[in-house]
């Protein structure tokens, strides 16, 4: 899945925010925000970044977006993280503009 670097508005020092989400060894999904996917993907894999993850080792990233800035990467995994299971599973195959 490839997702080009967007250094937005701010110029070249401002960082593009993503929403990603993670289906965990449980198959329960873990969805979260950051600047570089790839980093916080290795933080979870190693068991350092989140507690959830921890316990429910390994994880896959099956499904990240780049984000209009922080604030509206925050608005849309708290959008996310209210969907039902099989919402989510609809929005990782087809994401579509979350209402707020």
């Amino acid at each position: 899945m490839a997702v080009r670097y967007n250094p937005g508005v701010g110029g070249a020092n401002e960082r593009t925010w993503y929403l990603y989400i993670l289906k965990c060894r449980d198959r329960t999904l873990y969805t979260g925000v950051t600047t570089d996917v790839e980093h916080r993907l290795e933080m979870h894999r190693k068991g350092t970044a989140s507690k959830y993850t921890r316990s429910r080792l390994p994880v896959r990233l099956v499904h990240r977006e780049a984000c209009a800035g922080r604030a509206d990467a925050l608005r849309k995994e708290h959008a996310v993280k209210t969907l039902s299971r099989a919402q989510k599973e609809v929005y990782i195959r087809r994401p579509w503009t979350i209402e707020r």
